[in-house]
């Protein structure tokens, strides 16, 4: 049986252990607070902002251009060897832990939805991700982990332009995003879409309306592509901050019931130890007393 100093031990762990967690719900509860607000504040416009950018493409006539796919618009853009299998995964985890599954869950959403580790090149923003992927052995072409604690439209932009390079020499041949969306407290949706090359044969034929462009079609294409792509990362940033402290909030206020519920079994169990302890003192004392009487 354990004793009663093992136990009042672990239960002092616990405690101390309870105090912790309790401490990071109530600072995950306020940063969550402002990381919403920015979030709820961002998404109507960065929704707008892919909705009408496919919308647009959409409605374009036949345009040969490698940031587009369909309706005349090259797919794959090869590199110089030949190369056209590469995919390009931004990747946008935190880089803190204990937060339940939320950087597990991304990065099984990568390993479980790529092919071969060669055929892919990462772009990382947030430690936990970047280290994970890794250890498994998939490369990391850029990092830009310091982005995901203090997000600004300006380094998204930067971010960007490091793809987007890689995208138009051919190195990679299509773009991904793979972040958290996060539809509310409880609710944080791990989410894969596809950003370049654009998708713009989706809307039928009777229903499109001829775009013009000015000064010619080529020239707004390069000019909207970076934008729309720096919008989708920032609110995509903006997304993944919410979802973080959400889910350290969830993670925490479960460890925290967890701690308390192991305290009240070794309290429990620290009293059964003391009254089996005193019923044997006890009894000791009664067994000694009838000896002497004999």
């Amino acid at each position: 049986m354990t004793s009663m100093r093992d136990i009042k031990r672990r239960k002092g762990s616990i405690e101390s252990t309870k105090q912790i967690t309790k401490a990071m719900k109530l600072v995950s509860t306020v940063k969550l607070q402002k990381t919403k607000e920015r979030a709820e504040e961002a998404n109507p416009y960065f929704s707008c902002m892919y909705q009408t950018v496919k919308a647009m493409l959409a409605r374009s006539a036949q345009i040969d251009h490698p940031y587009l796919m369909g309706r005349g618009g090259v797919s794959i853009p090869e590199s110089a060897d030949g190369r056209k299998n590469k995919t390009g995964i931004i990747l946008i985890t935190a880089n803190r832990g204990l937060a339940g599954g939320y950087n597990a869950n991304l990065v099984r959403m990568v390993t479980g939805d790529t092919g071969k580790k060669d055929e892919v090149l990462l772009y990382t923003i947030g430690t936990k991700g970047r280290d994970a992927l890794e250890h498994f052995g998939y490369p990391v072409r850029h990092d830009a982990s310091e982005m995901f604690d203090a997000p600004a439209y300006a380094d998204a932009a930067e971010f960007c332009k490091h793809v987007l390079g890689d995208f138009t020499s051919g190195e990679i041949a299509g773009i991904d995003l793979v972040y958290t969306h996060f539809k509310n407290t409880v609710v944080q949706e791990p989410v894969r879409m596809r950003l370049l090359p654009v998708d713009c044969g989706q809307a039928e034929a009777d229903d499109v309306t001829p775009m013009n462009y000015e000064p010619d079609e080529e020239e707004v294409i390069e000019k909207i592509i970076p934008l729309y792509l720096s919008s989708l990362i920032y609110g995509a940033l903006m997304d993944a901050a919410a979802s973080e402290n959400a889910a350290r909030m969830q993670a925490m206020e479960a460890a925290t019931g967890n701690a308390e519920e192991m305290i009240e079994d070794l309290t429990l169990q620290f009293n059964r130890a003391r009254q089996s302890s005193i019923t044997q003192e006890l009894t000791e004392i009664i067994a000694g007393a009838q000896e002497s009487l004999e």
